[in-house]
């Protein structure tokens, strides 16, 4: 197997900005060394001393807070005995990856973590990775179910999708999507990133982790972490080719090194149920389009991870640039949107469609997003009137063209 460490040899540098606390610390007690030289040898090195413990004091305040943040959170993790790892609902492979990268890098501290999640793993890519990777995750309905009191937020940063969720204060927020949410010890939320996997493997790269096993390093990276953080990447960025920065570039490159051929290719080309197809095959026949744009109702559907599948199938009609595609499971309609019209961004396009809906909710990325309605809300059960499906439609088509 081909190995490679994750991190370069550090090159030495002289840090001015950080020389510079201590240098006018030393500066500020000038008077008092003026005013020691006229007394005992004694005060005079007592004075000494003084000034040089608030320049090491200074030099170690300065070198703390510059330490990278991948350092910084190992640091946080070695000073809990558990943590609860806790991902989105319904989590998908960058979710799952950059659980078990923190999971990693908290176990060569000493601590140990429990994966979490609320909803369900449908998406046959995510059962996928889940069952390829072997990956030990825990699914809960309750703030109560989470298996330590300090909790990591990862790919998302406000806990949500499970009863008790708004009363969670995470330790720590490891994340790329827009929001407000932090952690109250440590939050790293890049939304300039592509993946949150990206981030993981920067925080790999600052502790010096390695895919070597013979190599001498206190964090050893799995073929399986290493194959799904590159999993990762590449579902959240569409194979390198939406919404990913150079970072991605940066992060797929040093991973490859390391990842398992064979693991990759049982995660990404997983087999596809009855259902899914069906779904894809309502959108692809009974899509409505105006000008630039596609919209599908499919209807009632037992596997709600299937309506984004099938609006990446739209995204492949010709003359198409952006797409909608909802479905109803279970009393609540689900949207998903895909877009590579500059003219529409996806996560603002359905959060303005629905926003005179109660109870409604929806946003996402410049290129992708999604939703939520409910249905009884939609036909009229609170402060609206209500809409009906061919209204919903054309508001949709409407916000899509910007009109709304």
């Amino acid at each position: 197997m081909r190995t490679r460490t994750i991190s370069s040899e550090p090159s030495l540098e002289v840090d001015v900005a950080a020389i510079d606390p201590a240098v006018d610390a030393a500066r500020s007690l000038e008077p008092v060394v003026d005013t020691a030289r006229s007394l005992e040898p004694l005060v005079l090195s007592l004075v000494v001393l003084a000034i040089a413990s608030v320049g090491v004091g200074s030099w170690w305040v300065v070198r703390w807070f510059r330490r990278p943040p991948g350092v910084h959170l190992q640091r946080l993790l070695g000073e809990y005995d558990d943590v609860a790892v806790l991902m989105h609902p319904n989590p998908d492979p960058d979710a799952m990856a950059c659980a078990m990268g923190v999971a990693d890098i908290a176990a060569a501290v000493g601590t140990d973590t429990t994966l979490q999640y609320a909803g369900e793993i449908r998406h046959q890519e995510n059962r996928a990775f889940r069952t390829v990777l072997d990956v030990d995750l825990e699914s809960i309905e309750a703030s109560s179910q989470l298996a330590a009191d300090a909790v990591v937020l990862v790919d998302h940063n406000t806990p949500r999708g499970f009863a008790g969720s708004q009363s969670i204060e995470p330790i720590a927020v490891v994340d790329h999507h827009p929001g407000n949410g932090t952690g109250t010890e440590f939050t790293d939320v890049r939304t300039a990133y592509g993946a949150a996997s990206t981030i993981l493997v920067e925080y790999l790269d600052e502790l010096d982790a390695t895919v070597d096993p013979d190599a001498e390093a206190a964090l050893e990276v799995s073929d399986e972490l290493a194959t799904g953080l590159l999993y990762g990447v590449l579902s959240d960025t569409n194979h390198l080719t939406n919404g990913c920065s150079s970072a991605e570039f940066d992060a797929c490159a040093t991973l490859f090194p390391g990842i398992d051929e064979d693991l990759l290719d049982r995660i990404a080309n997983p087999q596809v149920s009855d259902d899914v197809l069906q779904i894809k095959a309502t959108a692809i026949t009974e899509k409505r389009v105006e000008g630039p744009f596609a919209v599908c109702d499919v209807g009632e559907l037992s596997n709600v991870d299937a309506i984004p599948q099938a609006a990446d199938e739209l995204m492949q009609l010709e003359g198409v640039t952006a797409v909608v595609v909802y479905g109803e499971h279970d009393g609540t309609i689900h949207l998903s949107g895909r877009s590579r019209d500059d003219r529409v961004h996806m996560g603002e396009t359905l959060r303005h469609a629905v926003s005179d809906i109660p109870m409604a909710n929806a946003g996402g990325h410049a290129r992708m997003g999604g939703g939520q309605v409910s249905v009884d809300h939609m036909e009229g059960i609170g402060p609206s009137e209500g809409i009906s499906g061919v209204e919903f439609e054309d508001r949709l088509f409407s916000a899509l063209a910007g009109e709304r």
